[in-house]
């Protein structure tokens, strides 16, 4: 039903109006003092996971003016939305998803039409916003007074005892695939590139960091409240619009890289991402320059749902990387490398997602192999090698296939091995066949000559064979459309071996298959990825879910190598689906603090997965687990877990 708003004060339309998406801009320079990229336009895609119409009409700028509140688990106030269009557009739709919207009004303040359609489960639901019709290169500012709630699923609201000072609460948001729209109400598709800005208050005893360039050092806002203001000029998909707020510490590595964390993790954090100054020279001298400023990172509380979000300028980490050794620094050189293929060129669909995730895979080893030499980087992608394979024989075969088919489903249903080492594997075979030295500079062109552009798998075509694939031999001798359509791998494709691993898998095998004793497991001498690759060898035919170990053997493992006090989170994740697959009960307390100490959903949901395919052993266990941890995850993961062992 369309609503038309009454009068709100004029003290709140002046605070929006200031906002730098609108004409009467913050003469304190916080919005739009730096001129944004400008970049060829391209034909927009409908994208099925946003209600938007960007042929139509399109948002430019989004400039934001919130307050948080922490006891109402709220943030609220205002976005300023610049918008273009088509001659005679005189509707915008917007994306939303459980946002109170109060009003909508023009940049003079007069009221806008608006109106909320029906909700869908995944997208939420479409804000339609009317204006007179838009002439022939005019820009239009709209301003919408909204709130958050608390069940935001981008938004997680985190009490002192759940942070490690334990004195102050936290709040961090995690936008990727669509979960901006609970907090922002933008255009919420990839394909729709947006500058922005904010100015956001926060108690005064809290910091404010979000992926854009600071402008100031925190201002009064009022008795106890501290605004904090912030730009980014470069276009950006709105999933990348990342917000962080608590008792925030900082410590800088080198003059464009730094850490940001709370304070009693800063030294730990700091001493384990110092490589993170070199893999910013590395990358820029295989690929162009960094883009983006700052290359920061945020080490977040215990619950992030992901290893990495590579939020522009400062990306999101979870704690479970501070290994103490940088044995697990693979997961920096990533978020690092979706500077160029991810936030630079960007999937204009998730249908695409291999082009954000498949690219960065092999960027991330070529940084990995150029630090740490080709023998770590080999270790890397075999272990990856290892993870597709599983996955391969997991999924239905349309869900192997580079580009996806979505469609009425969560876009987070492609976010599988298959997007991040199919796709790889499909850019290294592209290098072995054409030489690394043509495809190097192929790639850095396609960065330079796409940047700031949504991409699509056609539009990669179309670009590799100008610039790159320029006959049919070549063509035929690639098999990119099999790479690309077809489920499964295709023949052309060479599997990574790894030296290093050939005595791993001898012990692996003198152990796992013929019984040999855990003492003569060389396990003090081996790197993490060796001991990942050991603790993954399975005797061949095994099924999933089935035994091969004796309770003698599980046990002289745990004992041996210590795997209770293990402290690296990836090869204790590796030992406790071994534990799981035996229901083992020795492992369960570790198995449980595990659990309900952190919230990585790579490692929570195969563990609750593995628990609940253990029949009622593993179920009631898993139900009993999960009551306690749930409170302590990111809807991210919550809701990937309660899939599998429904809400308690």
């Amino acid at each position: 039903m369309i609503r038309k708003i009454g009068l709100v004060s004029a003290l709140v339309l002046a605070a929006a109006t200031a906002l730098g998406g609108c004409a009467a801009l913050d003469p304190s320079g916080s919005a739009g003092a730096a001129a944004p990229v400008t970049a060829a336009p391209v034909e927009p895609v409908r994208d099925i996971h946003s209600h938007a119409r960007p042929e139509i009409a399109r948002v430019t700028h989004v400039s934001l003016d919130l307050a948080a509140d922490f006891g109402a688990q709220t943030l609220s106030g205002a976005a300023a939305l610049d918008i273009t269009g088509e001659p005679g557009a005189n509707e915008i739709v917007l994306d939303v998803r459980n946002l109170d919207i109060q009003d909508v009004r023009d940049a003079g303040g007069a009221p806008l039409q608006f109106e909320t359609g029906p909700g869908d489960a995944i997208l939420g639901q479409p804000l339609t916003v009317r204006f007179p019709a838009l002439a022939p290169g005019e820009r239009r500012c709209i301003v919408v007074r909204y709130a958050t709630r608390p069940d935001a699923a981008a938004l997680q609201w985190l009490s002192p005892a759940q942070t490690a000072g334990g004195e102050r609460p936290y709040m961090f948001s995690q936008g990727q695939a669509i979960l901006t729209r609970t907090w922002i109400p933008t255009q919420d598709s990839p394909g729709v590139r947006q500058t922005w800005d904010a100015r956001i208050v926060v108690p005064s005893d809290l910091k404010v960091v979000m992926s854009a360039e600071a402008v100031g050092r925190g201002e009064p806002a009022g008795p106890g409240r501290t605004a904090w203001r912030f730009r980014e000029p470069n276009p950006v998909p709105p999933y990348l619009i990342a917000i962080g707020v608590g008792d925030l510490a900082f410590r800088a590595i080198d003059e464009r890289t730094g850490v940001w964390t709370e304070p009693s993790m800063l030294a730990a954090a700091h001493d384990e991402l110092v490589p993170t100054a070199e893999m910013v020279d590395v990358a820029e001298r295989l690929y162009g320059p960094y883009r983006w400023g700052r290359y920061d990172i945020l080490v977040l509380p215990p619950s992030f749902p992901f290893g990495g979000m590579e939020n522009p300028r400062l990306t999101f980490a979870t704690p479970t990387i501070i290994a103490g050794d940088r044995s697990l620094v693979s997961l920096v050189a990533h978020e690092l490398a979706h500077s160029w293929s991810g936030n630079l060129v960007t999937n204009a669909t998730w249908a695409d997602f291999w082009l954000n995730e498949g690219f960065t895979v092999y960027f991330e080893n070529r940084i990995m192999e150029a630090l740490y030499g080709p023998e770590r980087a080999l270790m890397l992608q075999s272990l990856g090698w290892g993870d597709l394979q599983s996955t391969l024989a997991d999924l239905p075969p349309a869900d192997t296939r580079l580009k996806l088919d979505l469609a009425g489903r969560d876009p987070d249903e492609g976010l599988t091995d298959v997007a991040y080492e199919k796709g790889a594997a499909f850019l290294r075979t592209i290098e072995r066949i054409v030489g690394r030295e043509r495809f190097d500079a192929w790639l850095k062109g396609y960065f330079e000559r796409n940047a700031f552009r949504p991409m699509t798998t056609e539009r990669f075509l179309e670009d590799i064979r100008a610039q790159l694939v320029t006959t049919p031999e070549l063509e035929r001798e690639l098999m990119m459309e099999d790479w690309i359509y077809q489920p499964g791998m295709p023949a052309n494709w060479v599997p990574p071996v790894s030296d290093a691993f050939v005595p791993v898998d001898a012990a692996a095998r003198a152990f796992f298959a013929d019984g040999g004793p855990a003492s003569a497991i060389p396990w003090s001498g081996w790197s993490t990825q060796e001991r990942q690759r050991f603790l993954a060898w399975r005797p061949d035919g095994v099924r999933a879910g089935a035994d091969w170990l004796t309770a003698a053997q599980l046990a002289d493992l745990e004992a041996t190598l210590g795997l209770r006090d293990e402290g690296n989170a990836e090869v204790l994740f590796s030992w406790l689906q071994i534990a799981v697959a035996h229901r083992y009960e020795p492992a369960v307390p570790t198995l449980e603090k595990f659990l309900t100490t952190m919230g990585r959903r790579k490692f929570v949901l195969p563990l609750f997965q593995g628990l609940w395919a253990e029949g009622d052993w593993g179920r009631g266990l898993a139900r009993r687990i999960y009551a306690r941890a749930r409170p302590g995850y990111h809807p991210v993961t919550a809701n990937s877990v309660d899939a599998v062992v429904g809400r308690p």
